[in-house]
């Protein structure tokens, strides 16, 4: 096969740039607001040309004036062959993908020097195929059943996008089109209603009505799609004006600013942790400070839970365990410490380890509440997907961490909260069983430095305004490098910290007596546009198969 025969037509290819574009401008930290509403135009338009059916509401578009085939994509009047819609989905899937995520690059080449390898197999094999599937189906639904593209195209996106975050140890959601619109957090208030995802269902909706208002040239979709706009703005200026809000706690979040290579080097350590511990004792003379929240990983050792520690022993580790509980303990305020946990086997033959949070409560003690353990782990990095970790136990620090399956809600004096680790901030699961458990706030524990200076990090920290909305809980964020942030429960950011400089950031964290739709029905937006999505497969399917009949 020629190179040629893999990449679809020159106008394909420039039609994805432009929604690749436009996708980078709307997301942060960019946070275009125009861009959101027609970054997927482009994608429509070259889907509806190679279904035969651009302009249409229905089947009935293929034909022209007098019944005459209109020309669709490529000239042809039946649309594109279904390799070339292949090649579409695939390619729009690849640019879209590779420009967003273009800081993958940079934060994998920290691990290994086959960084762009990861890359590109990241975008290549996981992530491309979904817009590819989206492709072949909504053709395949156009060209059967004639149902319009203003229909057909929400449910399909929507539906992907809660395949992505459900792909087991392939999972990697990372930015749902709802989260392009975190910097105005009044137009996605109804998100305590349908989520995120009712946010990407309704972007989804306006981008195909913005298509068929340019293909037909009628002023009637976009006027739909306005008064959508008015409708989510309307309810958003009235939940900010009625959510009533009071303070919780006085968290202080630290920003230690260490590099990602110094905290795993010896002759370091002692020197970070008493940096942690300098710290702490300035957080702690804070005004009304409760809890004082450390980064992902801040101490980079294990740590072991009584019944574990007979068959482990690392002085260094003990010796910083004590000194951290010494300290805590003298100091009187509660203390969150991201690190490792390790557990046995009751044999003491086999272990796993976790990417864990500690809570030392204001006596110094972290073993009257349970360590929090990830759930949701980074591929490749924290688990390689579809192997067992044990496999990898000899790798330091790279592909062997076990899945954490306890998720409690801790309790200081305040109130009570949950622990997000990392990228678990995009999981909107997380953050509603902890609402529904009980949990006045969040805590968002993570280590960006692998980032660097791109917008990695920006990107990162704006689901947190999605998951404050969904369960009008507010959010304390303390990242190593940056950004370091607090949430309300409207979505408002305040506090945010530069990158790659040494804070303390200290602010009451709010919170509201509401629990939200969405926390007490779950992601019913996700299950109506499946629902929804099959609907329309077997509508597709049954068309087939009445049209052999009568043929």
């Amino acid at each position: 096969m020629r190179i040629r025969g893999l990449f679809p037509g020159r106008r394909a290819l420039a039609a994805a740039v432009l929604s690749a574009v436009l996708l980078f401008l709307a997301y942060p930290p960019f946070s275009l607001v125009a861009p959101a509403f027609a970054a997927l135009v482009p994608f429509i338009w070259m889907l509806e040309e190679a279904a035969g059916t651009e302009g249409s509401g229905g089947i009935e578009a293929r034909r022209g004036q007098g019944g005459t085939p209109a020309r669709g994509y490529a000239g042809s009047p039946a649309g594109a062959g279904w390799v070339e819609v292949l090649r579409l989905g695939y390619w729009f899937g690849v640019l879209a993908n590779g420009l967003v995520l273009y800081w993958l690059v940079v934060a994998l080449w920290h691990f290994t020097p086959l960084s762009l390898a990861g890359y590109l197999a990241a975008v290549l094999v996981v992530l491309a195929p979904g817009w590819l599937v989206l492709a072949l189906g909504f053709v395949l639904v156009r060209r059967r059943t004639g149902l319009p593209a203003w229909l057909v195209f929400p449910l399909l996106w929507t539906a992907l996008e809660w395949v992505a975050g459900h792909l087991g140890d392939l999972a990697f959601p990372w930015l749902g089109l709802g989260t392009s619109l975190t910097r105005v957090p009044t137009l996605v208030q109804f998100a305590d209603l349908g989520g995120a995802r009712g946010v990407t269902l309704w972007l989804a909706l306006v981008n195909a009505l913005v298509y068929v208002a340019l293909a037909r040239r009628s002023w009637r979709p976009v006027a739909l799609a306005a008064a959508t706009g008015v409708a989510a703005l309307a309810y958003g200026v009235w939940r900010e004006r009625t959510v009533v809000l009071r303070p919780v706690a006085t968290v202080a979040v630290l920003q230690p600013n260490v590099g990602f290579r110094d905290k795993w080097e010896a002759e370091k350590k002692d020197s970070l942790i008493a940096a942690l511990l300098r710290q702490t004792e300035d957080a702690e003379r804070l005004p009304g400070v409760g809890l004082i929240a450390w980064p992902e990983a801040a101490i980079p050792l294990f740590f072991t839970d009584s019944s574990s520690s007979r068959f482990y022993f690392d002085p260094q580790a003990m010796r910083w365990d004590a000194r951290v509980r010494a300290e805590v303990a003298r100091l009187g305020t509660p203390v969150l410490a991201g690190g490792l946990d390790l557990e046995f086997s009751a044999d003491g033959r086999a272990y796993d380890y976790f990417n864990a949070a500690f809570l030392f409560d204001s006596a110094g003690s972290r073993f009257l509440q349970p360590s929090y353990r990830k759930k949701y782990l980074v591929p490749i990095v924290e688990r390689v997907p579809l192997l067992p970790p044990r496999w990898f136990g000899d790798l330091r620090w790279f592909g062997g961490y076990s899945r954490g399956d306890r998720f409690p809600v801790y309790r200081i004096a305040e109130g009570g909260f949950g622990v997000l680790i990392c990228y678990e901030s995009i999981f909107e699961d997380l953050a509603r069983g902890y609402r529904r458990d009980g949990a006045d706030f969040l805590v968002n524990i993570t280590n960006d430095s692998w980032f660097g200076r791109t917008v990695g990090p920006y990107q990162h920290a704006a689901h947190l305004v999605m998951r404050a909305i969904e369960t009008r809980m507010g959010v304390a964020r303390a990242a190593n490098t940056g950004i370091s942030q607090f949430v309300d429960p409207l979505g408002r950011v305040s506090g945010s910290t530069p990158l790659m400089v040494e804070r303390i950031e200290a602010a009451p964290v709010l919170t509201s007596s509401l629990v939200t739709p969405y926390v007490r029905l779950g992601d019913w937006v996700a299950a109506l546009a499946l629902a929804g999505t099959a609907a329309l497969l077997l509508a597709a399917s049954i068309r087939k198969r009445s049209q052999g009949a009568a043929r």
